[in-house]
């Protein structure tokens, strides 16, 4: 099987989503980006994660042809491709539809660094795009331009995107930031948080940096 380690990669982190809380059934999707061969391996599109397995995940080349897999590849293929095609930092996508997350998304709210925790996000907020149809180039490309520096931006009225160097990272950061996420929403029910500083945010910044292991983590 065409790049195997990578596909069960894949696999596991789509059982991650669900054991996170940051899915349901079949939504969402996640990929990782293979330099060496130049393609992207991404989870298939309307399979629930509890049932992928790695010959169902898709080897796909930035060009958008399907080298292997038994499914069809997500509908939000072009949206992973994006990001692979324009920064080399970027070796993983992870999309969520987590529950504080999207509803930050459909109230059209950024998320503001009232935690330290927004160090996930490589930047003091996490914009929030307008909408755009699901599986579009549009989207894809919005979501590109609307993260800018960093490594997370909400799609509006649709959910969240988390880039990183490694899929772990990129799970850890959603996972984080929906927590924010629910922060953000119960504080803005108060009247909204304070907003920490970027001064003040300066170690948690370079934590993150270093605070995942050096290899990515199996299955």
């Amino acid at each position: 099987m065409l790049l195997f380690e990578a596909r069960e990669q894949v696999a596991h982190y789509g059982r991650e989503m669900l054991r996170r809380k940051l899915t349901t059934g079949s939504f969402g999707n996640l990929s990782v980006f293979v330099p060496e061969a130049k393609v992207m391996v991404i989870s298939p599109s309307g399979v629930d994660y509890d049932q992928v397995g790695a010959q169902d995940v898709s080897v796909v080349t930035m060009d958008g042809v399907v080298l292997d897999g038994q499914r069809k590849p997500s509908s939000e293929a072009d949206l992973h491709r994006v990001f692979y095609q324009n920064d080399p930092t970027v070796k993983a996508v992870v999309h969520t539809h987590s529950t504080y997350a999207t509803l930050m998304a459909c109230l059209g709210r950024p998320l503001e660094p009232i935690h330290y925790l927004i160090a996930y996000a490589g930047a003091m907020e996490v914009p929030c795009i307008p909408y755009y149809p699901f599986g579009t180039m549009e989207l894809a490309q919005a979501a590109y331009e609307g993260m800018g520096q960093g490594k997370a931006v909400l799609l509006g009225g649709h959910g969240l995107v988390c880039v990183g160097p490694t899929l772990s990272y990129a799970m850890d950061a959603a996972q984080q930031l929906e927590f924010l996420a629910q922060l953000c929403y119960r504080a803005a029910v108060v009247g909204g948080g304070v907003k920490l500083t970027e001064e003040q945010l300066a170690n948690a910044f370079e934590a993150v940096k270093t605070y995942h292991q050096p290899k990515e983590r199996k299955s």
